[in-house]
């Protein structure tokens, strides 16, 4: 009787485990039915077709592709303003999933959709200003290893860009919630901020790599060509914009006028490129670890250049939102009405203020600031020379003899003196080129000697090969090639 109960028992508890299993497999085949209407998991075997009657239609797919990017900024709206949640792994999600949509929306032609294009303007708009933040998170992080002098003001500046990226980002995540929910598109529930945390940290890893080593000859002639041509392009840059540089705060009427007729994306671009092959040439040919004085002005001008890179990066997005997106050019209705809709978003006002009196202003300040040390690197570094040539004949170094040879030392910015009984005069300064020449007249001399960086004197040599190219007459001559690229 004791083993009948038992057994009864027995089938009594398989039935349940039998029902209970069959439950989570209904469940669990459930679940995947429903992760599968978002998210591919399932291998299929596809075949290579051009009949696009196969292919899902848009309105299958968009909740595929805007779901991650809807997320977020409802995650967002959900947090505090006091909160600062704005890390550079919130900004890499936000910069990815903007741009995976709207490479989505402009495939099927959201640009030329009444319905979908403010969307799609939504979508950029946070796409651009998300690299400008990155990028702006990225030099908050890192000014403190850059080896910077007097950046206080810069830092507190700094501040106030990242303010106006979180404010301004709250705004249009407002409003990318407000058309999602217009669009029916998939609302999603909240993100938790451990999905965002900070880069930096308490602690870093121990510096164990061994750098301390002795070069050998040939690599050390080598490193030291490596840092002429390094800081040669370094103050070739800063000498560029010089004539950008300014000391008062432009006006919203002022950066106007100045954007984009003056100051544009596509310059700013070019002057990026530029930047950007310099820190790459540093970190690719730059060897650091065998003399310890010049291993930090090597890192300092590294730094100059990093933090000028990453604001031209923010200076770029600025200026490409302004110009493509919110600047009058005149156009159709619908890209007017939106063009209003952005700017109630992102203040114009505001966002040419970043870009000029906070981009270009620092810009400018860091290519000055960074020149001293670009300088002291060059003249520790170049090779040293001398050359006798004769006089510039006739006239002597009057203007225009003295501005050819200025330029030629500018251009090659190593330091290069015109020396006369005992005196030594800067050969890049015209003013003192002339003095010189008084001096040669007065006592009639007719050669004189040039001492500094070689690469310069090689240009001075062949300058005065020609006469400095006057004739007799004291007329101009074309310059041969090399010259001419090196003076005009």
């Amino acid at each position: 009787m004791k083993g009948f109960v038992v057994y009864n028992l027995w089938l009594k508890i398989q039935d349940n485990l039998d029902s209970q299993w069959a439950m989570y497999s209904q469940i669990k085949g459930e679940m995947i039915d429903f992760f599968n209407k978002f998210y591919d998991f399932q291998p299929k075997q596809k075949f290579l077709s051009f009949d696009f009657t196969q292919h899902p239609k848009f309105a299958d797919n968009i909740n595929q592709f805007s779901f991650d990017f809807i997320q977020i900024f409802y995650h967002i709206k959900q947090s505090h303003p006091s909160n600062d949640i704005f890390t550079k792994k919130l900004y890499s999600r936000i910069i990815s999933s903007a741009h995976l949509l709207e490479d989505f929306l402009d495939f099927h032609g959201a640009k030329n959709n009444k319905n979908w294009f403010y969307f799609r303007e939504l979508t950029a708009t946070v796409r651009h200003l998300g690299l400008a933040g990155y990028s702006q998170k990225h030099i908050a992080n890192r000014i403190q290893f850059y080896l910077l002098e007097n950046t206080d003001q810069f830092v507190k500046d700094c501040d106030l860009t990242h303010y106006f990226f979180t404010n301004t980002f709250r705004k249009v995540g407002e409003a990318i919630c407000e058309e999602s929910n217009r669009l029916n598109l998939m609302s999603p529930g909240k993100i938790e901020f451990e999905l965002f945390p900070r880069m930096s940290t308490g602690d870093f890893l121990d510096y164990d790599m061994d750098e301390d080593y002795e070069l050998s000859e040939e690599e050390y002639k080598q490193q030291k060509k490596n840092y002429v041509k390094l800081s040669s392009e370094f103050l070739k840059l800063a000498r560029t914009f010089d004539k950008y540089t300014f000391n008062k705060v432009y006006s919203f009427s002022q950066l106007k006028e100045l954007v984009p007729e003056t100051i544009n994306e596509v310059e700013i671009r070019k002057t990026r490129m530029v930047v950007h092959n310099l820190q790459s040439y540093f970190d690719s040919y730059v060897i650091l670890g065998h003399n310890k004085e010049q291993d930090n002005q090597l890192k300092q001008l590294r730094g100059h250049v990093s933090v000028i890179l990453h604001l031209l990066q923010i200076m770029g997005r600025l200026l490409h939102f302004y110009e493509r997106h919110i600047h009058d050019i005149g156009s159709r209705e619908t890209y007017k009405k939106v063009r209003e809709q952005l700017k109630s978003l992102v203040d114009p006002k505001e966002l040419l203020d970043r870009a000029i009196n906070f981009g270009l202003y620092y810009v400018c300040f860091f290519l000055t600031s960074g020149k001293s040390v670009a300088q002291d690197i060059l003249n520790q570094n170049i090779e040293r020379s001398s050359i006798t040539v004769p006089v510039p004949k006739e006239n002597g170094f009057h203007l225009r003899p003295s501005l050819l040879v200025a330029k030629i030392v500018e251009y090659y910015a190593g330091k290069v003196e015109l020396c006369v009984a005992n005196k030594r005069f800067d050969a890049c300064s015209v003013l003192e080129l002339q003095w010189a020449g008084g001096l040669l007249r007065q006592e009639n001399i007719p050669e004189v000697s040039f001492e500094g960086d070689a690469r310069a004197l090689d240009s001075i040599q062949a300058l005065a090969n020609i006469n400095y190219a006057e004739d007799v007459m004291g007329q101009g001559i074309a310059l041969p090639k090399e010259l001419k690229e090196i003076i005009f």
